[in-house]
């Protein structure tokens, strides 16, 4: 395995610290009934680690189920893609690509990875973790948001987008269609989008999931609050803030919340913006939607894909669902 030293992260497209997209969006979010705020601000370098702990939790089923589709199905994934890129947008587990890196090994003798995030140290973890663990991989970073932006996607080369860890399920259906149709504009003919999704199940296995026992979800919730404090020069106080976690039946999705304890007023100075709460309010943070294979099959078409193939873990708790660009 490679264990060069590699030079401090050179992305190849970089944004704004904070897009004007998000800072609208937080706007737009904040002066609405009922508040709401992008799954964005959850990360930050905490956000990050508490995410990665949420991940071990036995609760949370989404890791495991995904990294045990990929470990059995990765080989079958290198052979009908034949990509020789692999756009990851989002840099999620390096264990996640590395598997599909190895496994593109032995289709192609050049290997090419575009990890895409807004975070510029989750970037540079990646790109660290990729080049110690996946030999002879050429790392391309890009600090992007890609909701906003898909000009980075490379032009050359057979391509594999991933979106992996359900992050699709973290987006409204408008902002679904959105991606889908701009990942689609950006691809040739045999190009291939690799799609990781949570799937709709009983309440009593999904909850936990995001309202675990041992507190580490709300955390990571919460900390929304100070990463939205050293962004704007907020005057949120967690403590003055619960947790709530619900499923919504009608939109298949768990809902993330805030709740305020208290009637409360405050400011995000940076913005010039002030925001109120009454005691009981809920601000929504994240919704993670649960699919369905109908469904995501209609979303592919419609946005110009072929969905090819759809694998689950051996539980059916979760999918991975491969599609071509005709």
């Amino acid at each position: 395995m490679s264990t060069v030293e590699r030079p401090h992260l050179t992305p190849l497209l970089l944004k704004p610290a904070v897009s004007e997209r998000l800072t609208k969006q937080l706007r737009e979010g904040l002066s609405s009934k009922p508040k709401w705020v992008s799954p964005t601000w959850l990360y930050d370098d905490t956000g990050n680690a508490l995410f990665e702990q949420i991940t071990e939790l036995p609760e949370y089923y989404l890791t495991r189920a995904e990294c045990e589709i990929l470990n059995r199905r990765a080989d079958n994934i290198a052979q009908m893609t034949a990509a020789d890129t692999l756009i990851e947008l989002g840099a999620g587990s390096t264990v996640k690509a590395c598997t599909l890196l190895d496994a593109m090994r032995g289709v192609r003798p050049y290997r090419r990875y575009v990890p895409v995030d807004i975070s510029a140290s989750a970037l540079e973890m990646t790109e660290r973790s990729v080049y110690l663990k996946c030999d002879g991989v050429d790392v391309q970073p890009v600090l992007a948001d890609f909701e906003e932006d898909l000009g980075f996607i490379p032009l050359s080369g057979r391509r594999l987008v991933a979106l992996l860890g359900s992050t699709i399920g973290n987006l409204l259906p408008h902002e679904r269609r959105s991606l889908l149709t701009g990942i689609r504009s950006r691809l040739a003919p045999r190009d291939a989008l690799l799609l990781g999704l949570d799937l709709v199940k009983s309440e009593d296995i999904l909850k936990p999931a995001y309202d675990d026992a041992a507190g580490v979800t709300g955390r990571f919730n919460l900390n929304v609050l100070n990463v939205l404090n050293t962004t704007f020069d907020g005057e949120f106080d967690p403590a003055q803030f619960e947790h709530v976690a619900l499923w919504n039946p009608t939109d298949k999705w768990v809902e993330m919340r805030l709740r305020s304890l208290t009637d409360q007023r405050l400011r995000l100075n940076a913005l010039d913006f002030e925001i109120s709460f009454a005691e009981g309010e809920e601000m929504r943070t994240e919704i993670s939607t649960k699919f369905e294979k109908a469904g995501v099959e209609s979303e592919l078409h419609d946005a110009g894909f072929v969905p090819s193939t759809w694998w689950t873990d051996r539980s059916g708790r979760y999918a991975v669902s491969l599609s071509v660009a005709p």
